[in-house]
């Protein structure tokens, strides 16, 4: 496993998302070091410089927090606060659900708690709601997705994803694929050449089949966690979102955020922020705003 570390004192874990990498979180990496605490953040199994194992099974939720605790055990940390977006908040979920003996609080975004719904399976209740197209759904096919992702340049592909703001469910119609992504006039301020280029060369290197095998373990996912089935979080919560991402990947809306649904399944959630006017890739996007956030959360604990 590939670790980007800095800093000395409490432990604060990254957990990065789709498509993303250790560095999606580099600016909070130095905001936190900065004032006092040994910040970490991996590129998760399949991305980066980590490790892709060849099969689909092998990126289930167990695998995924079992990396995260394993990488915590050889650095000899005991507790940790957690940081997590996109993919890597549905992990830190996870992790809480697992492990809450190993977290002190966690601070998510852009993915709220998705309980486990027993009579449900999750990817009929995605082609039923959205249909084929849906990403989550066109994701499924072992090596069609990829497929298409090779048939353009990958920096471009980065720009299409970083750069997205769409106000409704992300869908990828099979007749005119990725072409439905806009590509950007411009590059946002956030977001340089450079930052791109290296999120292209280390998808060059590596591939998306790892990290396009979190979406097909989703299934797989939901039998697996049967147990856990109506279980709550019982750590310190901070979730903070965009307000275009409230839409953007039906990952939640502000009725359920605030009118206590959230809450059922998150009891101790302790604050929730609503970013107005930004899109998915909150911590890139707002990356100091950001970091000040998890400052003011975890610095009482």
């Amino acid at each position: 496993m590939h670790v980007a570390s800095i800093g000395t004192g409490p432990a604060v874990l990254f957990i990065h998302g789709f498509p993303e990498l250790w560095y999606s979180w580099r600016n909070q990496l130095l905001y936190l070091s900065s004032r006092g605490y040994r910040a970490i953040a991996p590129d998760l199994r399949g991305y980066g410089d980590t490790d892709a194992p060849p099969s689909v099974t092998s990126y289930t939720a167990l695998h995924l927090v079992g990396d995260l605790i394993g990488l915590l055990d050889k650095l000899g940390i005991h507790q940790v606060f957690l940081v997590g977006h996109d993919w890597g908040a549905l992990i830190a979920w996870y992790f809480c659900l697992f492990r809450p003996d190993r977290v002190k609080a966690l601070v998510n975004m852009s993915v709220p708690f998705p309980p486990r719904n027993p009579a449900v399976r999750p990817l009929n209740n995605f082609r039923a709601v959205y249909g084929d197209d849906y990403y989550i759904c066109r994701f499924q096919e072992p090596g069609e997705i990829e497929e298409e992702f090779a048939q353009i340049d990958t920096a471009r592909l980065m720009k299409k994803f970083l750069c997205l703001r769409i106000p409704k469910p992300l869908c990828i119609p099979k007749d005119t694929g990725l072409s439905t992504l806009p590509d950007p006039s411009a590059l946002p301020s956030w977001l340089s050449e450079e930052d791109v280029n290296y999120y292209a060369s280390k998808f060059n290197q590596k591939g998306f089949t790892g990290p396009v095998n979190y979406y097909r373990c989703w299934d797989l996912n939901w039998e697996l966690m049967a147990p856990w089935t109506g279980v709550q979080i019982k750590v310190p919560v901070k979730y903070i979102v965009g307000d275009q991402d409230l839409v953007y990947n039906n990952k939640g809306t502000k009725e359920y955020i605030h009118n206590g649904g959230f809450k059922k399944y998150v009891p101790y959630l302790q604050d929730v922020v609503v970013m107005e006017g930004v899109a998915h890739f909150i911590n890139q996007e707002k990356a100091e705003e950001v970091g000040a956030h998890i400052y003011e959360f975890i610095k009482k604990f």
